[in-house]
């Protein structure tokens, strides 16, 4: 099971840079190769992607969340995922995002990509295209300042 480690510093506060990152269902206005995220709930999502040229989608739940630190989560079906993304205050208006995702790797195609490091670079480009996207609005399109307790 592959992992990447990527992170950026954005120049908002780590409120608005949390507040944009719980709008999933934006993800593919700065995100390569996600095609769509569908909310159900406070912690139930269902995602589609293009991954090496090929349709993926699976459903993922979220287990843990706290408002201006954390989000964490688990693919429930489909492509199998997890990982979590971190939120630390540099200072008031800056912000370093953290994201580990471990995902399981199946077939050539995807394990040659993971063995040169094509993972790693489209998940820096997309946190790269996140820190355009929230710097040039300089707020968040949304919200949810809930709270998930961790599960299993």
């Amino acid at each position: 099971m592959p992992t990447i480690e990527q992170s950026v510093e954005v120049e908002v506060p780590v409120s608005t840079a949390y507040d944009q990152w719980t709008q999933f269902e934006e993800f593919p206005s700065y995100m390569d190769g996600v095609d769509a995220v569908k909310q159900f709930d406070d912690t139930h999502l269902h995602w589609v992607a293009s991954i090496a040229g090929k349709r993926e989608e699976w459903d993922a739940e979220i287990i843990e969340q706290i408002p201006d630190e954390r989000i964490a989560w688990k693919a429930t079906s489909g492509k199998g995922n997890s990982g979590v993304v971190t939120f630390h205050k540099l200072d008031d208006n800056r912000t370093k995002i953290m994201l580990q995702l471990d995902w399981n790797s199946e077939g050539m195609v995807e394990a040659l990509g993971a063995a040169l490091g094509q993972d790693d670079r489209k998940v820096k480009g997309d946190l790269e295209r996140f820190k355009e996207f929230i710097e040039s609005r300089g707020t968040a399109t949304g919200a949810w300042r809930g709270e998930v307790e961790k599960t299993a």
